[in-house]
């Protein structure tokens, strides 16, 4: 399943590729020249366990700002630069761990050299971008439509730019918003090249169908081995990208750490405010660093049999519910004292004790 051959590549202080956990990245949605504004959100970022952080750098006072901000910040940053190639160089110049360009848009090989010049002093790697509604007309052209055979055509075509220049320290990312195109251009390419790849679904929309799209989009990459950074593009709140992302890639067993509360549907037989439950079961364990599975059922009928794959559970009926561990019913519990019951168990669980 791991794609373990890729280029290893130092970012700051995280290294990707050839096997080395995939890494959680956002962007802020601040004015990166709002230092103060910036930092408070990257460190409320890294607290909810983002890895890499990218920051827009539109103009040279921003470029100039990411020097406070990293001096303040604990994770790798990444500069996001469009068009002025001025503005890479001035990034790198103050301190960015990462660049993110499409040499497509930076300008002639003589600015792109000069980007690279840098990055190769400094030893900065490079990210190169390619996106679905920036293709290069004549591909569209080539391929009648936009296609995955085009986007990587494109990314690899940029990446050559880069390695004729003799630099070679660089990721390459190629972003889409139809879900199955994104997924085919990472197959293609990951047959082609053993850079490391940033995986994402990108204007993949709002919490909803955001989710819903980055979830496919980067299982169906993630599970073939393919992928060593992922964002979950979201139209919302930085933060929601982190736990979606951490989601995503416990439930793919490629990340450990975190509460997983699975619960049933509820059915004629549910006699307690299931949905309500589980919603603050889920609230109450998000910030608790246990590695365990959660289960909340809604009758005592089926609740102990359908929670034997979880650590421990709860089960609710009329007036009185359940504590379960291992399948087990290990104590009856009010029904008004479930969620209490529930939270104390976590907070004195011994993961090095077989729970029962």
């Amino acid at each position: 399943m791991y794609r373990d051959h890729t280029k290893v590549i130092q970012i700051g202080n995280k290294k990707i590729g050839g096997g080395n956990p995939i890494l959680i990245q956002s962007m802020t949605n601040t004015k990166t020249e709002d230092v103060q504004a910036t930092v408070e959100q990257i460190l409320a970022l890294e607290a909810a366990g983002c890895d890499i952080i990218r920051c827009a750098v539109p103009t040279m006072e921003a470029a100039k700002a990411l020097k406070e901000i990293k001096k303040q910040i604990h994770i790798p940053l990444v500069a996001d630069i469009h068009f002025d190639y001025r503005l890479a160089i001035a990034a790198m110049e103050n301190g960015a761990d990462k660049i993110r360009i499409n040499p497509g848009n930076i300008g002639s090989t003589e600015r792109i050299k000069a980007v690279v010049d840098v990055a190769k002093e400094r030893n900065i790697p490079i990210r190169v971008g390619v996106n679905s509604g920036s293709l290069e007309k004549e591909l569209v052209e080539k391929y009648h439509g936009v296609t995955a055979e085009g986007l990587v055509e494109s990314a690899l075509d940029k990446v050559h730019i880069i390695e004729e220049l003799g630099y070679d320290n660089l990721v390459i990312s190629i972003k889409s918003s139809d879900v199955m195109m994104c997924a085919r251009a990472h197959e293609l390419i990951a047959e082609q090249t053993s850079y490391p790849l940033h995986v994402g679904i990108t204007e993949a929309g709002t919490l909803y169908s955001g989710n819903i799209k980055s979830a496919i989009g980067l299982g169906i990459i993630l599970y073939q081995g393919i992928g060593d950074t992922i964002r979950v593009s979201l139209t919302g709140a930085p933060l929601e990208e982190i736990k979606s992302a951490r989601r995503i890639l416990k439930t793919l067993g490629l990340r450990k750490g975190g509460v997983e509360v699975v619960s049933c549907p509820t059915c004629g037989r549910t006699q307690i405010d299931l949905i309500g439950l589980a919603n603050k079961v889920e609230t109450m364990v998000q910030d608790i660093p246990l590695d365990i599975k959660v289960a909340v059922m809604g009758c005592v009928v089926n609740g102990p049999g359908e929670a034997k794959e979880a650590d421990i559970g709860i089960a609710g009926g009329v007036g009185v519910g359940l504590l379960i561990k291992g399948g087990e019913i290990v104590k009856k519990v009010p029904e008004d004292q479930l969620l209490d019951t529930l939270r104390e168990e976590l907070m004195n669980w011994d993961s090095n004790k077989t729970q029962k």
